[in-house]
């Protein structure tokens, strides 16, 4: 099959399309013949770093959307010719190739009206976002939210989960995106270059503070966002903990949570990674009745993919980018 490789670690932005074997789907398992897959920053990120599990060349790319060509024994709930969309296990050769394979309970099937494209956007960036907001914090109507970073992938499916959910949704993004992060439902939009997000969040909230943050920037702007939450107040973070034991109050109590989507499939726990299916069918049902933008920016080639990480790590990106992989 054809696919994009990856000769070596930190050999990402220099990965060629060439030939490799095709995969076999095992007991539990799935082949799928890909038809589109998702650039994420964890693509160059772990390409440039590597992974204990890899042999080379291996292959990047998390989330993928395609048609079943084959299933192992003891798959029941997916059939040949069933659309479908993963996040993939990143110890694993992923989906930037003609054929892929993942286990049957975590993946969902494509409903009728909802392209391949616009499926591989969700994974990844959206079941992050709605991990930290519905299995994590809880989110509830009339609660208020800071979503950092509201351009980007995660921020940006966030910003909609949230404002569907009915939460007043603060986010912060550079003045050129706030007409962007605005039309994915933000109520406010704070410029973090020119304003101080924690001022902007206690002047929105009239000194209250918010009661949800997602941070999705790193460890020091996860700190600094303890001081943007209400009482009771509650953070999820993916790019770095905040300073937990400095922010233990009675007075002032909050709530950490860690999201790490992606290690769930090396968890040995069904039940939590049968949640990938089940956030990727309601997310699916609310793109195809119009609830959420995928926010597909661009699709390219499988060629260039590479060119595109590299734009992807200038982290000046908004919304997603896809690779057609087949027609």
């Amino acid at each position: 099959m054809r696919a994009l490789l990856l000769e070596e670690k930190g050999k990402v932005f220099e990965m060629k399309v060439g030939t490799t074997e095709k995969p076999a789907p095992g007991k539990g398992e799935i082949l799928v013949k890909i038809k589109a897959t998702a650039l994420n920053p964890v693509d160059y990120k772990t390409g440039n770093g590597g992974n204990p599990n890899w042999t080379y060349p291996h292959i990047l790319g998390l989330d993928s959307a395609g048609i079943v060509e084959e299933v192992g024994s003891d798959v029941t709930n997916i059939k040949v010719g069933d659309r479908v969309v993963y996040h993939g296990d990143l110890t694993k050769k992923g989906g930037y190739a003609e054929y892929g394979v993942t286990t049957a309970h975590t993946v969902s099937i494509i409903p009728e009206g909802v392209s391949f494209e616009d499926a591989a956007a969700l994974p990844t960036a959206g079941y992050t976002a709605y991990q930290a907001l519905f299995y994590k914090m809880h989110a509830v109507k009339g609660q208020t939210i800071l979503v950092h970073a509201g351009a980007g992938g995660v921020g940006g499916f966030a910003i909609q989960l949230a404002k569907n959910a009915g939460l007043t949704v603060l986010t912060t993004a550079s003045t050129a995106n706030h007409k962007y992060v605005k039309s994915l439902g933000a109520d406010y939009a704070i410029d973090y270059r020119q304003e101080d997000f924690v001022e902007k969040a206690l002047d929105i909230t009239n000194g209250l503070g918010v009661d949800l943050v997602l941070d999705t920037v790193g460890r020091d702007n996860a700190d600094k966002s303890l001081k943007a939450l209400a009482f009771n107040g509650q953070i999820a973070f993916i790019a770095g903990q905040p300073n937990v034991n400095d922010a233990i109050s009675f007075a002032h109590p909050l709530s950490f949570h860690q999201v790490a989507l992606g290690s769930v499939h090396e968890s040995n726990h069904l039940r939590e990674q049968k949640t990938l299916a089940e956030m990727g069918n309601h997310m699916l049902s609310m793109l195809q009745e119009g609830k959420i933008n995928p926010m597909v920016e661009k699709v390219i080639s499988l060629e260039e993919v590479p060119e595109a990480l590299a734009e992807l790590s200038t982290r000046r990106v908004k919304g997603k980018i896809v690779a057609k992989i087949t027609e």
